[in-house]
């Protein structure tokens, strides 16, 4: 006969932390966010860690490379989605990838047979105001000028004008040599009161562009997440049907992490996926999900999967419990495959991170799954809001908003991330088109997130996330104690009554 759980299947808004000493030396800005995202043995360290546990989901309306810049300039990861071709794919992680922390590789770039109409087309298109001018108008061409807004006047220059006319020669140039440091160029842009910096090497080829404006930037975000070569760590999505020809291809590009992007990874299909990563790439990360049990997770760690995303039905586009009558409570999936993340750790000496994806409502929603055993977590709405998605901002009413729609939604057409054989087309929804409030820049409610559950973090006497784990106490609330712990019994003042 079928197996009961007896338990109920519980979400994270039916609990609570309870409060720990918290010390004077416990404060927030003492607090790491620090997180392993890819597996490592005892005593040693992961080869890949988040400097915040966050990373944005693998979804069309999420994570692109606009977004996965603007994350790992904060410390997290966006693995970026896989629900397109895998040419376009590819190029948006060489995108990230060219984003060497303070040193860009040239976006837009022309010859000194261009005009200033296509001067004018390429600002418009890209947005950048300082054009490279090299022999073959490629980034990495013969540098033989800069172009910025200062070497021509709309009011006077025609359109037709040449760009070897009017731009600044190399001859003229102040620039940096191959191999210099972050630290020099930036020393060569005070001394000289520049705003960018070529970087060439011994032929004249132009390697980076170094921008006074990303000085600021990096002063402002010490918790960037880099690789080696200082350029930004980013993750990119997978499905079981084409990872023979994705996965080379994103490998290529620099890809840092990958993940096998599904509703229910509890499948032969992903244990060949994680299985083909492993014997044909020497060091490559996979991440595979979502499982939300022992049993799930288990079968993923045996097939080789360095971390495993837990969660199915939780996520707000999410209807797949609704179709299907399939998944778990968010906050029931996460504990008990941390305990079996625990118990395999003692057993092995090897820890498997996993990733809590789905059910974050509230903010201390995501303290919760942290001290619930997430190493980190993972989330489509809360990043959609924001400025660096890919999605309109829309006016709808007196609000702004952004487009929001799922993985299995009519308009992503997804069926590789539900398919289980057969028809290759989504034959029924598991997601839902929709609007999310619009909430402006990532970092500042970044900033405001993280400052909570640093906050929290302290409540609970603990500076680090693996100390919030061991001390953490938890409880569950009943339905009349989560209407206390809201504003209740007065009269809310912008909502019902205007000051005279």
């Amino acid at each position: 006969m079928a197996y009961y759980y007896t338990e109920p299947s519980r979400t994270f808004s039916e609990y609570l932390l309870l409060p720990n000493l918290t010390a004077k030396d416990c404060n927030p800005t003492s607090v790491s966010l620090k997180t392993p995202i890819v597996k490592f043995k005892k005593g040693e360290k992961p080869e890949v860690s988040l400097n915040i546990p966050f990373s944005s989901a693998v979804m069309q309306a999420v994570s692109d490379h606009n977004m996965a810049v603007a994350l790992a300039r904060c410390g997290g990861i966006s693995f970026i989605f896989g629900s397109q071709s895998v040419e376009d794919q590819a190029d948006m992680v060489r995108k990230v990838k060219g984003h060497k922390a303070g040193f860009v590789i040239s976006r837009s770039n022309l010859t000194p047979g261009h005009t200033l109409k296509d001067v004018l087309e390429l600002k418009e298109k890209t947005g950048h105001s300082t054009v490279a001018v090299t022999d073959d108008g490629t980034p990495t061409g013969k540098l033989l000028g800069i172009v910025t807004s200062r070497d021509y006047r709309l009011s006077r220059d025609s359109l037709d004008k040449q760009v070897g006319q009017f731009m600044t020669p190399f001859s003229s140039l102040i620039y940096g040599k191959s191999g210099c440091t972050l630290s020099e160029a930036n020393d060569l842009i005070w001394e000289h009161k520049l705003n960018c910096l070529p970087i060439v090497g011994e032929q004249q080829n132009l390697e980076y562009l170094v921008f006074r404006k990303d000085y600021d930037a990096h002063k402002e975000n010490p918790y960037e997440l880099l690789d080696e070569n200082k350029s930004y760590i980013v993750g990119a999505g997978i499905n079981t049907k084409d990872y023979a020809e994705r996965v080379p291809a994103l490998v290529a590009a620099g890809v840092d992490v990958l993940v096998i992007d599904s509703s229910d990874g509890y499948t032969e299909w992903q244990k060949e996926t994680v299985e083909y990563v492993k014997s044909n790439f020497d060091n490559v990360k996979i991440g595979a999900g979502n499982v939300v049990d022992r049993e799930g997770f288990l079968y993923l760690v045996e097939a080789g999967a360095d971390f495993v995303k837990v969660g199915i039905g939780g996520g707000s586009i999410c209807i797949t419990r609704e179709q299907k009558g399939i998944g778990r409570g968010q906050a029931s999936a996460v504990i008990e495959v941390a305990e079996a993340r625990d118990e395999y750790f003692r057993k092995t000496g090897i820890y498997v991170p996993i990733c809590s994806d789905g059910g974050i409502v509230h903010d201390y929603h995501i303290t919760l799954a942290l001290a619930m055993g997430a190493d980190f977590v993972m989330m489509g709405r809360y990043f959609a809001r924001f400025d660096e998605s890919p999605t309109r901002k829309l006016k709808v009413g007196n609000n702004f908003v952004k487009e929001f729609w799922g993985e299995g939604s009519n308009r992503a057409r997804n069926w590789q991330r539900y398919d289980t054989g057969g028809k290759q087309t989504l034959v029924f929804e598991e997601g839902v088109d929709s609007y999310v409030p619009y909430a402006g820049s990532l970092q500042e409610n970044l900033d405001k997130t993280i400052h909570k559950i640093k906050s929290t973090m302290c409540n609970c006497g603990s500076l680090s996330i693996e100390e919030l784990q061991q001390k953490a106490r938890i409880t569950l609330v009943s339905a009349t104690s989560i209407v206390e712990g809201g504003a209740h019994d007065v009269i809310l003042k912008e909502n019902s009554m205007s000051a005279e």
